[in-house]
C-alpha cells in the first residue's frame, strides 16, 4: 500500500469474527480503530495486542452499543466501518424475563441489537469520510421463515427470517438479528449509506 494509511473501524473487536478481521486489516497495513466493552480487560484484549502490527496501528476504544454518539470519536476519520458487535447475551434470554429486568417492555431483548446497530450507523452518517459500512449478519437472519429446509434448498439473499416465526418458536437470537438487519437496511437506504 502506498501513501497514507487508510483508517477503518471494527466494532466488537474482541469477538471471534472481529478478531480475525482486525488481524487481516493489520496485515493489509490499515490503521484499525476498534471498539470493545472494556479496553482494560486483558482477557478480552490480549489476543488483539498480540497481532502483528497492533503495537503501532491498533487503537482500542471503549464503546457501548446502547449509548448514542459514543462511536463518533472512533468513526471520525475512518473510510470504512465493519460493524460486528451485537449484544448476544440478551438475545438468548426470553424477552418476558429480560424485559422485567430491563424496561418492562415486550421483546426488549431485541432492542439492544437494533438500537446498537442504529447507533453505529448514525455515527457513520455523521462523517463524510466513511465510504463503506460492512454489517456482519448471521444465518439467523435468513433461516427462520417457516420454509422447509430440505437437502435441495439453497439459502441465499432471497431468504429472510420472519419475525413472527421467530417469536412463535421463541428464537430470540434469530429475532434480534433479523430486526437489526432490517433496521440497518432501512437506515442505510434513507441516509444514502452504501451497502
Amino acid at each position: 500500500m502506498s501513501g497514507e494509511r487508510k483508517v477503518v473501524c471494527v466494532t466488537g473487536a474482541s469477538g471471534f469474527i472481529a478478531s480475525w478481521l482486525v488481524k487481516l486489516l493489520l496485515q493489509r497495513d490499515y490503521i484499525v480503530k476498534a471498539t470493545v466493552r472494556d479496553p482494560n480487560d486483558p482477557k478480552k484484549t490480549e489476543h488483539l495486542f498480540s497481532l502483528d502490527g497492533a503495537k503501532d496501528r491498533l487503537h482500542l476504544f471503549k464503546a457501548d452499543l446502547l449509548e448514542e454518539g459514543c462511536f463518533d470519536p472512533v468513526i471520525d476519520g475512518c473510510e470504512g466501518v465493519f460493524h460486528t458487535a451485537s449484544p448476544v447475551l440478551y438475545s438468548f434470554i426470553d424477552p418476558q424475563s429480560t424485559c422485567l429486568h430491563i424496561s418492562g417492555r415486550t421483546n426488549c431483548s431485541c432492542r439492544p441489537a437494533v438500537k446498537g446497530t442504529l447507533n453505529v450507523l448514525k455515527s457513520c452518517a455523521r462523517y463524510p469520510t466513511v465510504k463503506r459500512v460492512v454489517l456482519t449478519s448471521s444465518m439467523a437472519a435468513v433461516l427462520c421463515n417457516g420454509r422447509p429446509l430440505t437437502s435441495n434448498v439453497v439459502v441465499d439473499e432471497t431468504w429472510f427470517s420472519d419475525p413472527l416465526v421467530c417469536e412463535e418458536i421463541k428464537g430470540w437470537y434469530f429475532l434480534s438479528k433479523t430486526l437489526a438487519e432490517e433496521a440497518a437496511w432501512k437506515f442505510a437506504k434513507a441516509n444514502g449509506i452504501e451497502y
